[in-house]
């Protein structure tokens, strides 16, 4: 990756991907579900799928978590 983006913060790192995102004029809601696709996967590989933790790390309650993998139809969370 860019040295230059290594050194932005992550606020700075989101204003350009949403550019991009608004400049191919992404729907907000398709950006949203994306994200949290995205966020969701990438912290049942940091847990090895373990949803207690998982749900402690992203402050939401289990059932929470369980439920929003549903509705985004993410099938088996990656190491779970």
């Amino acid at each position: 990756m860019d040295k230059k983006f290594d050194q932005l913060n992550i606020h700075q790192k989101m204003e350009l991907l949403i550019a991009d995102m608004i400049e191919k004029e992404v729907r907000f809601r398709d950006a949203l579900k994306e994200f949290q696709k995205i966020y969701i996967e990438l912290a049942a590989k940091k847990y090895k799928g373990n949803r207690t933790k998982m749900a402690k790390a992203l402050g939401l309650h289990r059932n929470t978590l369980h439920n929003r993998a549903k509705s985004l139809k993410i099938k088996k969370l990656p190491g779970g």
